[in-house]
């Protein structure tokens, strides 16, 4: 019996641009030792161990650009999202005014595009401001450079 060489066989099908007919394999005759697509078994995990709404969370927070756009998204950060509520931190006072005056539109934006994240309201927040907890000169319980004021 003659050897086979794959990589000519595969060489020459794209050449003719022809491809052999994929045999659809069913389930119950498929063995157990058998191969599984890689998409499968993870399509499987994900559905096992309902992971479906802990994916789409995290995608709201990777693609956060392309959900609330390029402007928007320059001055504000996701921080967490706790119990249907999206914490979203802004870079200044002016830009949390106008998220919170348009914020059934971003809402409205963020249940579209990230359908299975679950958010149901949102939570805008200011900048941090500065704190006088930490450093050299600090006192425990005190309130900070105001703590002298009558």
């Amino acid at each position: 019996m003659a050897k086979r060489d794959l990589a000519l066989d595969l060489f020459r099908s794209f050449q003719t641009h022809k491809r052999k007919p994929k045999k659809n394999i069913k389930e119950s005759t498929q063995k157990a030792t058998d191969p599984l697509a890689l998409g499968d078994v993870l399509n499987k995990l994900i559905i096992d161990r309902e992971w479906k709404t802990g994916i789409a969370e995290g995608t709201l927070f990777s693609s956060w650009s392309s959900i609330v756009g390029e402007q928007i998204s320059d001055h504000t950060t996701p921080i967490s999202l706790l119990d249907g509520v999206l914490t979203i931190r802004t870079s200044s006072t002016a830009w949390s005014t106008q998220l919170q005056l348009v914020a059934p539109d971003v809402l409205h934006m963020i249940q579209k595009s990230a359908p299975g994240a679950l958010v149901d309201s949102l939570n805008i927040l200011g900048p941090e401001g500065p704190t006088w907890k930490h450093g050299r000169r600090s006192i425990k319980g005190a309130q900070g450079p105001r703590d002298t004021y009558s």
